[in-house]
């Protein structure tokens, strides 16, 4: 399979602008997410200038800004700011807030409003179908259930996220998102089952290069890197 093959959308995940700037160029590059720890650990200091940098830079590919108030208030206010920042601009909203306080009513009043938004960081099944509801009859939206995160707990994702595939059907409008996979691998778990998008960070993206490797070459490849390794180290026994 190569990558022109996938049914399934690559977002770039990630908050470097000029990194951003370079993917961009890259055809098979859908759309583009980012999140507030991303922006941090990019060292972004001025969010909205930030924003706006990037949807000059990107006008065409959908992207989400994620909302960082925990007041549902107050998400509603910075939601309804940053659609203005470009017609493929989605708004990512957390699935809760940190008391556990469910975002469904915020997400419903958003989305039948004509906001695009991208629910983020679920988990469950039964958040998928609480969000499917709220979303339902609404703009075009995202739904990101962190299969990484599910993997990380022992918990094989593949059958969750097809699971919430049939959950998200009856809302033509509203995408599935494989968030935070961890290795090249799920790109074509999640073409597997349809999915419809899978955001990937540049550590992972950097693999699609390896896509179709001969399996022979590649143990090659690594045998010399050990003995270059040893070499260059000066290792001696």
């Amino acid at each position: 399979m190569t990558l022109t093959d996938l049914r399934t959308k690559i977002y770039a995940d990630g908050a470097e602008l000029d990194g951003m700037r370079a993917i961009y160029r890259e055809p098979h590059i859908k759309g583009f997410t980012t999140n507030p720890t991303l922006m941090r650990k990019a060292g972004i200091a001025d969010y909205r200038a930030f924003a706006r940098q990037v949807v000059a830079a990107i006008p065409d590919r959908p992207i989400s800004f994620e909302v960082f108030s925990d007041e549902f208030d107050e998400m509603e206010r910075q939601a309804r700011e940053i659609t203005t920042w470009g017609s493929h601009v989605y708004v990512k909203i957390p699935v809760t807030n940190t008391r556990r306080e469910p975002a469904c009513d915020l997400v419903r009043r958003l989305s039948t409003s004509g906001v695009k938004v991208n629910v983020t960081a679920l988990m469950t099944l039964d958040q998928v179908r609480a969000v499917g509801a709220a979303l339902a009859g609404g703009a075009p939206a995202n739904v990101s259930v962190f299969a990484g995160r599910i993997a990380d707990t022992g918990r094989d994702p593949v059958p969750h996220m097809r699971a919430a595939l049939d959950i998200l059907a009856v809302s033509p409008q509203v995408e599935l998102i494989w968030a935070s996979p961890r290795e090249l691998l799920n790109v074509f778990q999640a073409h597997e089952i349809g999915c419809h998008i899978i955001t990937v960070t540049n550590d992972i993206l950097k693999k699609l290069a390896l896509v179709g490797t001969d399996l022979d070459d590649y143990s090659l490849d690594t045998v010399k890197m050990f003995h270059d390794d040893a070499k260059a180290a000066g290792y001696r026994i």
